[in-house]
């Protein structure tokens, strides 16, 4: 059993790793920070939830504001899908405190197995696309020249409203920010270039996050020591990590994340499979 020193240690090391990947991919801060968590710390899923949400809310914060000031979020965008994630993200919390470590567990290493599969996909689909012109009015939120805003519509707000919903309950539920939702739906149903997803991805995080954050305190699972230390690191990091992202190719961060994610899936299906233990 590792002293509360070791711990600290340990956390603030695993929180530096999630702020980088969050910012370079602007998704997987708590997909990825659950796992590590769980397989470092020996903490259960409803324990590493709670320490994950505000590593992720503060990360994604930190991440939004930078974003704003360099004008690359889709704050009406973002405002649409965190308010509905607010609303849900509660909801997963309640979820999550009835129901097994083994049934989360098995849904973690499912929602990772999909999240990488998920950016394999885009990559390849961004690689095979180089040098062609994209086609006009392709995707249900499209761009106006005119003024560079999203042409809102009601197919658009219906995708975008229900990606806050399930990546709301989803944060609530296992302690993720949602990112692994929010980014590949805005690549999918958005013309947006890969820094404003990025960036406007996190301001949906910080908001989803918060709010399962806020719930989790209230039924007692949050240990402040170790979610301090992994939080701090992880903005920390996400600060260093900018500076790097913007020089390295898209298609490279999203193929490494999807191998990353579909190792810590294998490892989280063996875990809530009872193949392997502390």
């Amino acid at each position: 059993m590792l002293n509360l020193s070791s711990q600290l240690l340990i956390s603030g090391m695993l929180g530096g790793f999630v702020g980088l990947v969050m910012a370079l991919t602007g998704a997987g801060g708590g997909v990825l920070a659950v796992p590590l968590l769980i397989f470092v710390l020996h903490l259960s899923v409803q324990q590493a939830a709670p320490i994950a949400l505000l590593a992720v809310a503060a990360a994604a914060v930190f991440g939004a504001l930078l974003g704003l000031r360099e004008g690359i979020v889709r704050y009406r965008a973002a405002a649409l899908i965190g308010t509905l994630a607010m609303l849900t993200a509660p909801l997963g919390v309640w979820l999550a405190q009835r129901l097994p470590g083994r049934s989360l567990m098995l849904a973690f290493a499912l929602i990772l197995a999909w999240t990488s599969w998920r950016m394999v996909k885009i990559s390849l689909a961004a690689a095979s696309s180089v040098g062609q012109p994209r086609p006009a009015n392709h995707h249900p939120c499209n761009i106006d020249p005119a003024d560079g805003r999203i042409q809102w519509t009601a197919p658009c707000a219906r995708v975008l409203g229900s990606t806050g919903i399930v990546a709301g309950l989803l944060s609530g539920l296992l302690g993720v920010g949602g990112g692994f939702i929010i980014v590949p739906a805005l690549t999918r149903y958005t013309d947006l270039d890969v820094r404003s997803i990025a960036a406007t991805s996190l301001a949906v995080i910080a908001m989803a996050s918060t709010s399962g954050l806020l719930a989790s305190h209230g039924h007692g699972q949050l240990d402040w020591s170790l979610a301090g230390s992994f939080a701090a690191s992880a903005v920390i990091a996400l600060w260093v990590g900018r500076r790097f992202a913007k020089s390295l190719p898209p298609a490279l961060l999203q193929r490494g994340f999807a191998a990353l994610s579909a190792v810590v899936a294998l490892l989280m299906l063996a875990r809530g499979m009872g193949w392997i233990s502390n």
